[in-house]
């Protein structure tokens, strides 16, 4: 089925930014969501423990930033939010901007369409957005990207609805997330949620996320955490 064009997507975001604002369970349509932003945030802060630059891609209302600069030395972090929604990237700088004494840029735009520079960042943050990726091309480009835009020693920090290059496994991983979503919010819910990854959401398997980031320079290509199709990971610019 075609996919949901990059203005449908922005619309149903624009209207879920409640959905996105706890900073304590996280997004709870994906499964071990608090897990997966804490041991993002020590992960990332731990490998860069003096950060004062932070780029935040599909920032939504900006938890991961916030659990990020809670783990740090210092709270005078500069921060780029970028975001498809504006209500979001409102959102995530007023909470960003009361626990950093840093600057807080917002950037309401298409990761694939924006210029991120060289050497800006010590971290960046990609939080249940790389799945809207289409292309092979297309996920190239944007590592390649954050690869350039950090400095050396940087990181960048993943979580994402990932698939499986298995057939059986990824049945598996599925049924799995499905069960979760039942136990949640019931069937209906469940229904709710499959039918809008179908219509949006392009994932891959972190295999293929982690043979990209070598291709474009990244080392030491860590896994956080897995269950069912999510994912938390990592790599760092040499």
């Amino acid at each position: 089925m075609a996919k949901l064009t990059v203005d449908q997507i922005r619309a149903r975001f624009d209207a879920s930014v409640e959905r996105f604002s706890n900073l304590e369970t996280g997004q709870t349509a994906t499964m071990d969501a608090a897990v997966a932003m804490e041991l993002v945030a020590r992960a990332a802060a731990g490998v860069t423990p003096g950060a004062r630059s932070i780029l935040d891609v599909g920032c939504g209302a900006g938890n991961y930033t916030l659990k990020v600069i809670g783990e740090l030395l210092s709270k005078a972090v500069d921060v780029t939010l970028v975001d498809l929604s504006g209500p979001m990237l409102d959102r995530a700088k007023e909470r960003v901007s009361a626990l950093t004494s840093g600057r807080v840029e917002t950037v309401q735009a298409d990761v694939r369409t924006i210029d991120l520079g060289e050497g800006r960042f010590d971290m960046i943050l990609a939080a249940a957005v790389l799945h809207h990726l289409r292309t092979d091309d297309e996920w190239r480009a944007v590592f390649a990207a954050f690869h350039r835009a950090l400095r050396p020693g940087g990181g960048v920090w993943v979580f994402d609805l990932v698939e499986s290059p298995l057939p059986g496994v990824r049945a598996v991983m599925w049924e799995r997330y499905g069960e979760y979503l039942v136990g949640f919010k019931g069937e209906a819910y469940r229904d709710e949620v499959f039918t809008y990854i179908e219509a949006e959401d392009t994932p891959r398997s972190v295999g293929f996320q982690m043979g990209v980031m070598r291709e474009v320079g990244f080392g030491g290509i860590d896994v956080l955490h897995k269950n069912g199709p999510f994912a938390a990971f990592g790599g760092v610019k040499g």
